[in-house]
Protein backbone atom coordinates (compact mmCIF):
# COMPACT_ATOMS: atom_id res chain seq x y z
CA UNK A 1 0.00 0.00 0.00
CA UNK A 2 1.25 3.31 -0.95
CA UNK A 3 0.81 6.60 1.44
CA UNK A 4 1.01 10.09 -0.29
CA UNK A 5 2.59 13.12 1.08
CA UNK A 6 -1.21 15.29 -0.10
CA UNK A 7 -1.03 18.29 -2.24
CA UNK A 8 -0.80 21.50 -0.04
CA UNK A 9 -2.33 24.69 -0.22
CA UNK A 10 0.09 27.54 0.39
CA UNK A 11 -0.60 30.91 1.20
CA UNK A 12 1.98 33.21 -0.66
CA UNK A 13 2.50 36.64 1.55
CA UNK A 14 4.24 39.56 0.65
CA UNK A 15 4.07 43.08 -0.13
CA UNK A 16 0.96 44.23 -1.81
CA UNK A 17 -0.04 47.73 -0.90
CA UNK A 18 3.67 48.37 1.25
CA UNK A 19 5.22 51.53 -0.26
CA UNK A 20 3.28 52.02 -3.13
CA UNK A 21 1.30 54.54 -2.02
CA UNK A 22 -1.72 52.60 -3.74
CA UNK A 23 -0.20 53.75 -7.24
CA UNK A 24 -2.12 51.19 -9.60
CA UNK A 25 1.04 50.06 -11.73
CA UNK A 26 2.98 49.66 -8.38
CA UNK A 27 0.12 47.74 -6.92
CA UNK A 28 0.04 45.52 -10.08
CA UNK A 29 4.07 45.40 -10.21
CA UNK A 30 3.62 43.81 -6.22
CA UNK A 31 0.54 41.55 -7.60
CA UNK A 32 3.12 40.12 -10.31
CA UNK A 33 6.12 39.69 -7.79
CA UNK A 34 3.33 37.59 -5.22
CA UNK A 35 2.32 35.84 -8.44
CA UNK A 36 6.25 34.83 -9.66
CA UNK A 37 5.76 32.46 -6.57
CA UNK A 38 2.77 30.70 -7.93
CA UNK A 39 4.58 28.44 -10.56
CA UNK A 40 7.24 26.84 -8.56
CA UNK A 41 4.18 25.87 -5.87
CA UNK A 42 2.71 24.78 -8.36
CA UNK A 43 5.23 22.73 -9.47
CA UNK A 44 5.92 20.97 -6.64
CA UNK A 45 2.43 19.21 -6.58
CA UNK A 46 0.43 22.22 -4.48
CA UNK A 47 -1.87 24.59 -4.77
CA UNK A 48 -0.79 28.41 -4.97
CA UNK A 49 -3.04 31.07 -3.21
CA UNK A 50 -2.61 34.34 -2.70
CA UNK A 51 -5.06 36.71 -0.72
CA UNK A 52 -5.63 39.20 -3.19
CA UNK A 53 -6.69 37.09 -6.08
CA UNK A 54 -10.36 36.72 -3.76
CA UNK A 55 -10.13 39.82 -1.80
CA UNK A 56 -9.92 41.87 -4.54
CA UNK A 57 -12.81 40.71 -6.45
CA UNK A 58 -14.67 40.44 -2.90
CA UNK A 59 -14.05 44.45 -2.67
CA UNK A 60 -14.82 45.12 -6.44
CA UNK A 61 -18.43 43.28 -6.04
CA UNK A 62 -19.04 45.29 -2.56
CA UNK A 63 -19.01 48.71 -4.27
CA UNK A 64 -15.90 49.66 -3.63
CA UNK A 65 -14.12 52.47 -5.79
CA UNK A 66 -10.46 50.80 -5.43
CA UNK A 67 -7.64 49.63 -2.56
CA UNK A 68 -7.97 53.12 -1.02
CA UNK A 69 -11.57 52.86 -0.15
CA UNK A 70 -12.56 52.39 3.76
CA UNK A 71 -14.10 49.31 2.96
CA UNK A 72 -11.07 47.50 2.01
CA UNK A 73 -10.40 47.13 5.52
CA UNK A 74 -12.97 45.19 6.21
CA UNK A 75 -12.26 43.00 3.40
CA UNK A 76 -7.90 42.69 2.55
CA UNK A 77 -6.85 41.30 6.28
CA UNK A 78 -10.05 39.45 6.84
CA UNK A 79 -10.05 37.49 3.34
CA UNK A 80 -6.52 36.58 4.11
CA UNK A 81 -7.24 35.56 7.37
CA UNK A 82 -10.38 33.31 6.37
CA UNK A 83 -8.11 31.87 4.21
CA UNK A 84 -5.48 30.66 6.71
CA UNK A 85 -8.14 28.65 8.00
CA UNK A 86 -7.95 26.37 5.46
CA UNK A 87 -4.19 26.83 3.98
CA UNK A 88 -1.56 24.52 5.06
CA UNK A 89 1.36 26.99 5.21
CA UNK A 90 2.36 30.02 4.20
CA UNK A 91 5.13 31.48 1.72
CA UNK A 92 6.65 34.57 2.81
CA UNK A 93 8.13 36.59 0.21
CA UNK A 94 10.72 39.23 1.25
CA UNK A 95 10.00 42.71 1.69
CA UNK A 96 8.08 45.10 4.43
CA UNK A 97 4.36 44.18 4.73
CA UNK A 98 2.04 44.42 8.07
CA UNK A 99 -0.16 42.29 6.47
CA UNK A 100 2.54 39.26 5.46
CA UNK A 101 3.64 39.66 8.35
CA UNK A 102 0.41 39.23 10.48
CA UNK A 103 -0.33 36.50 8.08
CA UNK A 104 2.91 34.39 9.35
CA UNK A 105 2.18 35.11 13.09
CA UNK A 106 -1.60 33.78 12.35
CA UNK A 107 0.24 30.42 10.49
CA UNK A 108 2.69 29.93 13.28
CA UNK A 109 -0.06 30.32 15.96
CA UNK A 110 -1.81 27.67 14.27
CA UNK A 111 1.50 25.81 14.43
CA UNK A 112 1.11 25.72 10.23
CA UNK A 113 4.84 25.61 8.35
CA UNK A 114 5.88 28.90 7.13
CA UNK A 115 8.74 28.84 4.62
CA UNK A 116 10.91 32.03 2.83
CA UNK A 117 11.75 30.63 -0.27
CA UNK A 118 10.01 28.39 -2.80
CA UNK A 119 13.15 25.77 -2.84
CA UNK A 120 11.99 25.02 1.73
CA UNK A 121 8.54 23.55 0.48
CA UNK A 122 8.74 19.69 0.10
CA UNK A 123 7.21 18.32 -3.19
CA UNK A 124 4.00 16.16 -2.53
CA UNK A 125 5.41 12.84 -3.94
CA UNK A 126 4.15 9.05 -3.24
CA UNK A 127 6.37 7.47 -0.51
CA UNK A 128 6.97 3.87 0.22
CA UNK A 129 5.96 0.75 -2.05
CA UNK A 130 2.66 -1.41 -2.25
Amino acid sequence: MSSFVNSLLVLIAGPYRSGTGDDPVLLDRNLRRLEEAAWPIFAKGHVPMIGEWVALPVLSSAGADGIADPLAEQVMYPTAHRLLEHCDGVLRLPGASQGADQDVAIARERGLPVWFSPDEIPAAASVGAA
